[in-house]
């Protein structure tokens, strides 16, 4: 069993950056591929970025790739989402996904997820 707390969400201008933080409980963290994805009211929940067990692969959405960076910290059992150049597009609930075997973009992939930040980028 993994739980995770996803922090760091907030209200910002475009082209402004966040650091999201994701705390997973649980002693298997370094075990699990883990995944942001986001959902934008109305629209299905999309894969945002995926990072392997020992960050060795990262994987990112066209939409942020270049923007965004998700990278691992094992000893503190977080991920993290750093996002730059924030577009209004990027507006969503952001969810920290954990349980893979391999990083996926794949939402069914994970089995655990957390109960989402906000990401609000105002234009």
């Amino acid at each position: 069993q993994v739980q995770l707390v996803e922090s760091g969400g907030g209200l910002v201008q475009a082209g402004d950056s966040l650091r999201l933080s994701c705390a997973a409980s649980g002693r298997t963290f370094s075990r699990n591929a883990m995944g942001w994805f986001r959902q934008a009211p109305g629209k299905e929940r999309e894969f945002v970025a995926a990072i392997s067990m020992t960050s060795s692969n990262t994987y990112y959405a066209d939409s942020v790739k270049g923007r965004f960076t998700i990278s691992r910290d094992n000893a503190k059992n977080t991920v993290y989402l750093q996002m730059n150049s924030l577009k209004p597009e990027d507006t969503a609930v952001y969810y920290c996904a954990a349980g893979a075997t391999l990083a996926s973009m794949i939402r069914y992939s994970y089995d655990y997820w957390g109960q989402g930040t906000q990401v609000t980028v105002s234009s």
